[in-house]
């Protein structure tokens, strides 16, 4: 079979399929001439096919022989056998020459010619190509190799998908047939109709023996369901006499909890009361630090802790009237008179009064420490009333009662009481004993009376505090706290 060939010149840089698009695009543009036909492969034996074909070495100088090297390396192109026909009387007819290579008859080669009538026969070749080319093929130009790639690779598409449904088809046949292989005959189809038509007489026969004992069932329903709704009416009756009950159970039982609450509350208040002394609760006598405090107000000041002297003086009112009340229930007249006026109280003698209050010159408050000087003398004095009470009951010495701060003129456990030329230290150390004896002289008369004595705590001689006696015929001897 003849065949043709068209070369294709190489650019470098680009792969087989951009050389390919080249040579076809050079092909479709009139302006470039076409490519000259490959010499054949066979000289001596021109128009034979594919078999015995071989290459015709014509006599060239060494200057073409680069160029003819370059053309039996470059890309072509196989035309159909219909297209090898009209290079045969071209190559007779017409010289061609050019640069390019140029389309040739199988068995031939042309030799170069001038440059016009290369021209007016590659138009020529290009015009009997497209020819051949839509003769061949619906298409009225030949493809080039980019949309003929493109072209394939839908096609390859449509393969696949075609072959997808072939499996699909195939898969379907081979399940039908397994179907085919599993189908009974017509003996087998027989017997099996007659087996279940024999099953179902017998099964209508069980449902018309199960519909008589349903019916059965449904009469004795009906009779036990006349019975539940008697025994349901009995039940609602009952719970609610029983809920009415437990109402009235309910409530008679708050009732009485309430009455026994209220009867625990009074026992608790009236045992509190029983171990409660006025005089204790009133006068609350404590230590907070350095200081001593009556109901919370301090007595006594720091250079470091400025007490409000309205706070002192509040201190100093509250002990008067603590003392005075412990006089007046003991029926006992002091030599000074203490008169408490709540926050501005006074001492007097038998010849002037003395304000217990300040503010005061630190430097020059003689009437404040006479004031001072005339309680402690005062506390003093109920001190000695109290030993001799005890003394009378014929208590051992040890037992008889003592301040647990001896008091000497104006100085309390070793401590001036006045305040002129006095440090604020001491001064406050001595008011701190001072009530510290006044809260000793309170648990005696608490424990000599028919008051009972408190679990409050009181001053001890060296830490502030001191514990209580609960010995209703007189305080026992208070033990410092350690």
């Amino acid at each position: 079979m003849d065949q043709s060939f068209v070369l294709l010149q190489r650019q470098r840089g680009r792969n087989s399929s951009n050389i390919q698009r080249s040579a076809v695009s050079n092909t479709l543009h009139p302006g470039f001439p076409p490519p000259c036909p490959r010499p054949p492969l066979n000289a001596t034996t021109p128009g034979m096919g594919t078999q015995g074909i071989s290459h015709h070495q014509p006599n060239i100088s060494e200057g073409t022989e680069s160029s003819i090297a370059r053309t039996l390396d470059e890309s072509f192109v196989v035309l159909p056998s219909a297209a090898a026909s009209m290079y045969r009387w071209e190559s007779t007819a017409e010289n061609m020459s050019g640069h390019h290579p140029s389309f040739l008859p199988m068995g031939s080669y042309i030799s170069q010619q001038p440059r016009n009538a290369a021209f007016n026969a590659s138009i020529h070749v290009l015009t009997r190509v497209f020819d051949i080319a839509s003769s061949q093929t619906q298409v009225e130009q030949p493809l080039c190799l980019e949309c003929m790639r493109t072209l394939c690779e839908e096609l390859e598409k449509e393969v696949g998908d075609t072959m997808q449904d072939i499996k699909a088809y195939e898969a379907n046949i081979s399940a039908l047939e397994k179907e085919q292989n599993n189908v009974l005959s017509e003996e087998e189809f027989l017997k099996e109709k007659q087996k279940i038509e024999e099953e179902e007489r017998r099964i209508e026969a069980a449902l018309e023996v199960v519909e008589q004992q349903n019916e059965e069932v449904l009469i004795q329903l009906k009779e036990l369901e006349m019975k539940s709704k008697q025994f349901h009416e009995l039940e609602e009756r009952f719970w609610h006499e029983f809920n009415d009950f437990k109402l009235q159970q309910t409530t008679h039982q708050e009732e009485a909890d309430a009455v026994k609450a209220k009867i625990e509350v009074s026992e608790a208040q009236l045992d509190m009361l029983k171990h409660t002394n006025v005089l204790n609760e009133a006068f609350y006598i404590t230590a907070e630090g350095v200081f001593g405090t009556i109901n919370n107000f301090r007595l006594g000041r720091l250079n470091d802790v400025p007490v409000e002297w309205e706070e002192i003086n509040a201190a100093w009112g509250q002990a008067c009237l603590l003392l005075f009340t412990m006089a007046q229930y003991c029926r006992l007249n002091f030599t000074y008179r203490i008169i408490p006026m709540g926050s501005y109280p006074r001492i007097a003698d038998s010849k002037n009064t003395y304000e217990l209050f300040g503010p005061v010159n630190l430097f020059w408050s003689t009437r404040y420490d006479k004031a001072m000087t005339l309680f402690l003398a005062c506390i003093k004095e109920f001190a000695d009333f109290a030993n001799a009470k005890d003394r009378a009951a014929n208590l051992p010495p040890d037992k008889c009662f003592q301040l647990p701060y001896k008091i000497e003129n104006d100085k309390v456990g070793g401590f001036t009481i006045t305040q002129s030329f006095n440090r604020h230290e001491k001064w406050t150390k001595a008011l701190k004993w001072m009530l510290c004896d006044l809260k000793w002289e309170l648990y005696w008369l608490i424990g000599n009376t028919t008051f009972q004595p408190s679990t409050s705590s009181a001053i001890s001689p060296t830490h502030g505090r001191v514990r209580s006696s609960t010995d209703n015929k007189g305080p026992s001897r208070m033990q410092s706290a350690s």
